[in-house]
């Protein structure tokens, strides 16, 4: 009887190493198989110090172990674990099928691992240093487990299906030749995707990808010197939360899911660099709460056409750089007044939102340069929208002041006899959003004139064919056009009471004609 290398079961074959033969017998035990010296410096895998022969296996053994390898002891399960092991050459698993469960702590790669289309039931690589990670349409019926490992030239899953997890928690991931650091896009995963603490250096690019319950980026640091975006992820599905968030310095693992507690040493979310989540589709949240957001003048944090339940905007401010919300659609809006951008640095052109929940003071003066930031030139979207939200929660007064401020960002651009036109409405009923000054004016210019034609030389028009003079009545009745009281036409006024008789009637019709606008802007808010 032959196991499935050719080989009689329990035989070793021939050209295998001390190391190897160890590896091969627990293989069929399904124990771990533990090289390490002892010694924490030397065991670091991520260390200058050298591992020998004595820690050392081949990658081809290692791959015939998993593909081809014998069967398990009697009572036993097959599998590989190995924990502080050399694995020299490259390990190529391009296109195989793994049956064994495979688990690798604390192991030192001596050159990439090649896993493209091939398919695990779990792989699970601990705290081990890996030149490179080549998994395009890799596919794991269980979780992909890399926390704390280190990769020296980028990590490959496009096109990956991970059935439950992916966790890359405390991993640190330099870029490859292309200044990408993780290539996963249209990358699948069944579950959680958790990079916690982690550190990438380049791009990290999810296109397309789609996460079937939470992306957590707790505490993780992105920084992309060499191009635009350290994240790169448009058309990104999360089915619940992103989170962009502090993490736990103790155990971030404990974190995930949740805020850490308070008291607890947390580490930021940092990004140095673009990132864009344009036409991304998330089901429960987008949160940057603390996020630290470092840009360039030609970068940006790009939420074009997002559509998200709520937006949690909550980090610190950007102080160069550009934040773009244009066409995203967003239920709640949560934000602070300390972390938008100031003028020219933010874009909400067809940003919609339905309810605004600000973090902390955040009145209806910086809300109103948080539009003016957005509308350098003048837009009246962003202001409508924002007075809608206000009278849909009962904030009917500040509506009204955020369309009066519409209003005069407006005047700004027109002609110079329409500006003044402009300033003209604004001073006397403010546009027909305070409706009360115009009464007030009237008032005021009712009782100035009444005074004055009480002294005017007044002769009738007709000897015989007037009313008694009545300089209250004769006032009001030039002062409100379209109205006759009986009084202007039966009186002949003279030299400088002729003037100022048409300066009534001039001023009459401005008032008339404002508060007519007025009222119609009123009767359309009602």
């Amino acid at each position: 009887m032959t196991d499935g290398a050719g080989l009689r079961v329990g035989e070793l074959p021939d050209d295998l190493s001390a190391a190897e033969a160890g590896m091969w017998q627990a293989f069929r035990n399904g124990s771990v198989y533990d090289l390490r010296a002892g010694d924490t410096a030397a065991d670091d895998p991520h260390g200058g110090h050298p591992w020998g022969p004595e820690r050392t296996v081949r990658a081809r053994v290692v791959c015939r172990l998993l593909l081809n390898g014998p069967p398990a002891l009697d009572g036993r399960v097959a599998s590989l674990k190995l924990t502080g092991v050399r694995i020299a050459d490259s390990l190529d698993l391009a296109g195989g099928t793994v049956e064994p469960y495979v688990e690798m702590k604390g192991c030192r790669f001596e050159k990439e691992v090649l896993l493209p289309e091939s398919r695990f039931t779990t792989l699970r690589l601990v705290d081990c240093a890996i030149p490179r990670l080549e998994a395009a349409r890799l596919h794991t019926e269980g979780d992909l487990h890399m926390p704390r490992c280190r990769f020296h030239n980028g990590v490959r899953l496009t096109d990956a299906h991970i059935g439950t997890d992916l966790l890359l928690n405390q991993s640190v991931i330099y870029r490859d030749r292309r200044d990408n650091s993780l290539v996963g896009d249209g990358m699948t995963i069944g579950q959680d995707l958790q990079a916690e603490m982690m550190e990438s250096h380049g791009e990290l690019s999810l296109r397309g990808a789609k996460v079937g319950v939470s992306l957590s980026l707790r505490g993780s640091r992105l920084a992309n010197p060499y191009g635009r975006r350290a994240l790169n992820a448009p058309q990104l599905t999360v089915e619940r939360t992103m989170y962009l968030t502090p993490a736990g310095i103790g155990d971030p693992v404990l974190t995930s899911g949740r805020t850490p507690a308070h008291g607890t040493r947390v580490q930021r979310f940092a990004c140095e660099g673009g990132i864009r989540l344009d036409d991304g589709r998330f089901g429960d949240a987008v949160d940057f709460e603390q996020a630290r957001l470092t840009l360039r003048d030609d970068q940006e944090i790009s939420l074009r056409r997002v559509q998200v339940p709520e937006l949690r905007f909550l980090g610190r401010r950007p102080q160069r750089g550009r934040v773009v919300l244009n066409g995203a659609r967003v239920v709640t809006l949560i934000d602070q007044a300390t972390s938008w951008p100031g003028a020219g640095q933010l874009q909400m052109g067809g940003f919609q939102y339905e309810y605004l929940v600000p973090r902390g003071p955040f009145p209806l003066s910086r809300r109103l340069q948080w539009v003016a930031a957005a509308t350098p030139e003048y837009n009246p979207e962003p202001y409508e929208r924002l007075a809608t939200v206000l009278r849909n929660g009962g904030e009917d007064e500040e509506a009204r002041e955020v369309l009066l401020a519409k209003q005069r960002h407006r005047r700004e651009n027109l002609p110079i006899a329409a500006r003044l036109w402009g300033y003209v409405q604004d001073w006397t009923v403010a546009y027909g959003y305070r409706p009360g000054r115009a009464a007030l004016w009237m008032g005021v210019l009712w009782a100035v004139t009444s005074f004055a034609f009480a002294h005017a030389d007044h002769p009738p028009l007709k000897t015989g064919e007037h009313p008694p003079w009545n300089p209250t009545l004769f006032a009001l009745d030039l002062l409100l056009p379209l109205i006759d009281l009986g009084q202007a036409g039966y009186w002949q006024l003279r030299g400088g009471w002729q003037w100022l008789a048409a300066v009534v009637i001039l001023l009459g019709w401005v008032l008339a004609t404002t508060v007519a606008a007025g009222a119609t802007r009123t009767l359309r808010r009602v």
